[in-house]
């Protein structure tokens, strides 16, 4: 088999996992009993989990991937471990104790992404492949895994059932066990006389001193609050248009509807390669930022009637706006780094990203979503606003279009796709 091919599969089941369960989880915790009113803060909290998560633990597996064990192995354990948790997440019937199993699933799961590239652009390097232009079309087919789990637990009626995590456990276990016949991905040795902080990888951390960095950084964490907000939300939206709109496409098989966003994803991820070499970082991140407003605020006038087609578009907008910011990131992250600090300096990316940016969003959105929902004298009719909610959310991303392109001073470089022989 080829490494191309192997390194396909690899990505395919890293985000099949994730595409189990990620889009219908927000749903399925509707359907707990109890306070619906502050229900939007509970599952913006929970889909903080990841963030939680990934403040410490792709950092910390980083660091152990670069100086003490194989990164694949790490890949691998991590996989397992999380299956465990999410078989358990299929027993629970308690949505508190489920924040807590995804709490515990996101501390294994997070630290994957970013081992997953890590794992892919060492076995790359390896064979003398060009990274930055070979791993984008490898990376597609993490997409296309997601939205086959997604259509698969939508079309099996599972988007509010825990069967969902059955089969996220299931795939997660093959994941775990494939990840461990991976080529070796050996950690890099510390040289002698290297400081403490050497030894440990906490070198990353060395970019902070670059100004440019120290600005993309931060707004990798302001982006990085948008990331889940459609994912928690969208499909509670949709299932709210459940008696206006009953028996449309869209009420019926949400899932479906909002795989479009991953179907777009997998042809941006194509992009990234053109629209690097030819705009560079700051365009491209530019370019995300003003997509994310318009998912926002195309979810905002849209509905699964006459508003159907600018549920399409916010789905097709989507691509450009996840791709351009968290794979075109990565791999900058990725040619900034130096190569004894790059498993590290992704772990600090997915802290930034997932991590801060995603505890902020989580918890802005969740109190967004419940200041938009009725709640007269002290009765909940767990009616939302939605499209004051989308708005709200599209303010933000508008927001950051307009100070981006200010305070980030990066001179582009049209040799940021290294060339190679292959």
């Amino acid at each position: 088999m080829s490494i191309k091919l192997r390194l396909i599969i690899m990505n395919f089941f890293q985000f099949f996992i994730w595409g189990s369960w990620l889009i219908s989880l927000g749903g399925y915790m509707f359907t707990f009993p109890g306070d619906q009113c502050e229900r939007g803060a509970l599952v913006g909290a929970t889909y903080g989990t990841m963030g939680i998560a990934s403040l410490f633990m792709p950092t910390l597996v980083g660091i152990i991937a670069d100086r003490f064990v194989n990164a694949e192995k790490l890949l691998g354990i991590c996989h397992l471990a999380g299956a465990a948790a999410l078989f358990w997440a299929s027993t629970v019937k308690d949505v508190n104790l489920l924040y807590s199993i995804i709490l515990i699933n996101s501390c294994f799961y997070m630290p994957t992404i970013a081992l997953n590239n890590t794992v892919s652009y060492n076995i790359l390097t390896q064979n003398n492949f060009d990274v930055q232009r070979i791993f984008p079309p490898i990376r597609v087919y993490g997409t296309v895994g997601f939205i086959i789990a997604m259509w698969g637990v939508d079309l099996l009626g599972w988007t509010k059932s825990s069967n969902q995590f059955l089969f996220a456990a299931t795939a997660s276990v093959i994941m775990g066990v494939y990840s461990l016949t991976m080529p070796a991905c050996k950690p890099a040795k510390a040289t002698k006389g290297s400081s403490f902080i050497e030894m440990l990888g906490l070198n990353s951390f060395v970019l902070f001193k670059q100004p440019r960095m120290v600005v993309f950084f931060l707004f990798a964490m302001l982006l990085g609050a948008a990331l889940q907000i459609t994912n928690a939300f969208g499909q509670p939206f949709l299932n709210d248009f459940g008696t206006a709109y009953k028996g449309t496409f869209a009420v019926n098989h949400p899932s479906l509807l909002i795989s479009l966003s991953q179907i777009s994803e997998t042809l941006f991820i194509l992009t990234i390669p053109f629209f690097l070499k030819r705009f560079g970082i700051k365009k491209v991140m530019l370019m995300s930022m003003v997509a994310w407003a318009l998912r926002f605020g195309l979810f905002g006038i849209g509905n699964p009637g006459d508003g159907l087609i600018f549920l399409i578009l916010s789905m097709i907008v989507y691509g450009m706006a996840f791709d351009f910011f968290n794979i075109s990131g990565s791999l900058f992250v990725e040619r900034e780094a130096d190569e004894s600090i790059r498993a590290s300096a992704q772990g600090l990316f997915m802290l930034m990203t997932n991590g801060l940016g995603a505890i902020m969003g989580g918890w802005a959105a969740g109190k967004v979503v419940d200041h938009f929902t009725t709640n007269n004298m002290g009765a909940c009719s767990g009616i939302k606003d939605w499209p004051s909610i989308w708005f709200t959310f599209a303010a933000y991303a508008m927001v950051l279009t307009i100070i981006f392109p200010i305070v980030f001073k990066y001179k582009h470089d049209t040799g940021i796709l290294r060339k190679s022989n292959k």
